[in-house]
Formats: C-alpha cells, structure tokens, sequence
C-alpha cells in the first residue's frame, strides 16, 4: 500500500537509520548481549517511542500500516530494537482507548518522547497462555489497591518506569475474566525485579520476573473508570502487539532473505554463482514468495486495524503467518550459507536464534489457531 509522504519520510529516516548506524554495530553488541543505549537514544530522537500517541499528548500518531514497516525495519537491523517499543506501543494504545483524560496527561506527553519507558505484565510463572487463570491479586484497601504475584518474561522491564499490570481484582467472579483488571504500576515498594531470564536469542533488551508482594498504588491506577474491564482491554491491545510482531517477525525474514540472496551471488560453487544451482535456486524462489506474502497479510491486517474494524483474526493471521515464515526464511538461508551459515561471523545465526521468539511470544501460534477458528466459524468463513 501506499503511505504518505510524511510516512514515506519516517519509515525512509529508519531505514537510513539501520543501514548507518544499526547494522555496523549489531554483531558486537549481540554477541555480548549488550544494552544498546546510544542506539535506544537515536530512536528517541527520531520519535519512535511516540509513533502511536497523537496531538495534543504527542507529536502525531500515524497509520498502523506506517508503524508496522517502522517496526519491520527496525527488526530488519536487530529484532530486539523493535522488542524496545513493542510493549511501549500496546501501552500508549492502551491509555489512549481506555484512560481517563488524568492518565493520558500524566503518562502520554512522556512516553511520546521516549522520556518515560512503558511495558505490559501478563504472563505468570505458572500461568504461560492461560491469562484467566492468572494468580496476581490487587485487593481494594481504602483509597489505594495492594497487589501480590508474580508476573514473568516482561521485556523492558529493568528500564521501564511504567508496567500495564494484569491482575485480579476481584478474584471470586464467575466468569473470570470479569474480575480482571488493568492497573498502570509505577516503581513502588513492593514491588521488585527478581531476576533476567536468559534468552537464546532476543539479546541486549531484558526479559525480566516480577515480584510483587504489598505493592501499593493509587486506586488511581486502574485504567479507565472501572473494574472488571481489564481482560478485553488487553485484548484489543494485543491486536497492536500482533501485529507488531508480525511486523517483527518480518524484518527478520527480509534480513535473512537479502543475506541470503547476496551471498548466492557472491559464492560460486563448481565454476557458477550458487544461485544457478536448481536447489539454490528454488530454495531463493521460495524464500521470496513466502517473504512477499508475509508482507501482503501484515499490511492487510494493519490497514484494517485503521478502519476502527475488529480484527483479531487478521492479527492473529499475520502473527501466526509472518512468525512461521521468518521461522523457515531464516532456517534456509543458513542452508544458503552453508557452513558459514553456522558461523557467528554471519548474521544469519543470529536471524536463525531470533525468529521462535515472534512463534511463541505475544501468545503462541497454537493459541493464535484458536483465535482464527474462532472467528471464521463466528463470522462464517473469510468475508471474501
């Protein structure tokens, strides 16, 4: 689809930005799974932590389909500073939705420049994609809410000063999930950063646990006017973090792909470039048409998301899609490669350790086929 031009011009100024400065330095900084501070900085700069914050709180949010080719460059350069503003992003869509006008002053002007960091808190140790059966209570105590459990595998955690919290408030209610709700913590007492989880890829941005034991927070806190809303709102702010992932997920694939069609060309093998070779040659073929209809669905989905439509199905669509082709784009072009594809001298390693994350994270694809089922048969098929 066509952006316009002040969109062309951001997702231009990424792309500039990765070539420059993000691809000279990712293998070093990877490797040593180093937090990318100067990088981080650029992208405050340029505006990507405000991207989805409109006037008067931010600079101007635009299209989904503009953010979504933000975030596949980014990935394109390193996956993990697209993860560096996902859950930034589902937060600010979050407060915007369902805030009350107090919040997005405090919270939107902040997050819009990258001043203040925002992450969401759903997962629990023993809870995985099971989000109703959540343990994490914040029980009403006079003007304030306390709030015990645990939460685990928070990106950004350690460098985030605002955490989207999904908790129960009211722990007795039938169906569950309308005792569910959101509450936006600050660092208080109580509640602690118990450790880094270690990552096989997804390197140099944090993926933290969460203890919370009597944290106490405003009864201010809680987003929107009332309780029990949390779990659909969290819903429809997963639909941004699918498609972020999608997005995410996509960058990679295209990396993988353009390393992989370089190489073909600058490798000969018994007196040929490699490409010529039939097996190469298709594996190319391949790679190419899944990367261009990874893509088709991803702006498709983010498109729709513009037009106010539901659109969990077509989120869950390109994550499930998008996830799995960069899983297969990134395994073939180490077969490219060869042994060097194996080598941590190449970056298709590192595409190869990234790619599960976007199959298994923001909800995993096997609860992803749940969603689409569910919809198509409630819609009655496609709509096409």
């Amino acid at each position: 689809m066509v952006l316009a031009a002040e969109e062309e011009a951001i997702v231009r100024t990424v792309r500039e930005f990765v070539d420059k400065q993000v691809k000279p330095v990712v293998r070093e900084l990877e490797h040593a799974n180093t937090y990318p501070e100067d990088l981080i900085e650029t992208m405050k700069e340029i505006g990507i932590f405000g991207l989805s914050i409109p006037e008067p709180y931010g600079f101007g949010a635009v299209s989904m389909p503009c953010y979504v080719q933000v975030a596949e460059e980014l990935a394109r350069g390193w996956m993990s500073l697209a993860g560096a503003m996902g859950g930034h992003t589902v937060v600010s869509k979050l407060i915007l939705l369902f805030g009350t006008e107090d919040q997005k002053q405090t919270y939107l002007p902040r997050m819009a420049t990258g001043e203040l960091r925002a992450t969401m808190a759903l997962t629990e140790p023993g809870g995985g994609s099971d989000l109703q059966a959540m343990r994490t209570v914040a029980r009403r105590d006079g003007d304030d809410y306390v709030i015990d459990g645990a939460k685990t595998w928070i990106s950004n955690a350690r460098r985030s000063d605002l955490v989207a919290l999904l908790c129960k408030t009211d722990p007795d209610a039938t169906p569950a999930h309308t005792g569910v709700s959101i509450l936006l913590v600050e660092k208080v007492p109580g509640f602690t950063i118990s450790k880094d989880l270690p990552k096989l890829g997804y390197k140099g941005v944090e993926a933290c646990e969460l203890n919370f034991a009597g944290a106490r927070v405003p009864a201010g806190a809680l987003l929107g006017a009332d309780e029990g809303k949390g779990f659909a709102q969290m819903m429809k702010g997963l639909e941004v973090g699918r498609l972020q992932v999608a997005a995410r997920a996509t960058g990679v694939a295209r990396a993988a792909f353009e390393d992989a069609l370089r190489y073909a060309q600058d490798r000969e093998s018994f007196g040929k470039q490699i490409w010529e070779h039939q097996a190469v040659g298709n594996m190319l073929a391949d790679m190419g048409t899944k990367l261009a209809a990874a893509r088709a669905l991803l702006l498709s989905a983010a498109e729709k998301f513009d037009s106010g439509e539901r659109v969990d199905m077509e989120a869950g669509m390109a994550k499930l899609f998008c996830s799995e082709t960069a899983m297969q784009i990134a395994l073939d072009a180490v077969r490219v490669h060869g042994g060097y594809g194996y080598s941590t001298e190449y970056d298709v390693e590192r595409y190869f350790r990234d790619a599960p994350l976007m199959i298994v994270g923001e909800g995993t694809n096997e609860i992803q086929k749940g969603v689409i089922a569910k919809q198509l048969v409630k819609r009655g098929g496609l709509g096409i």
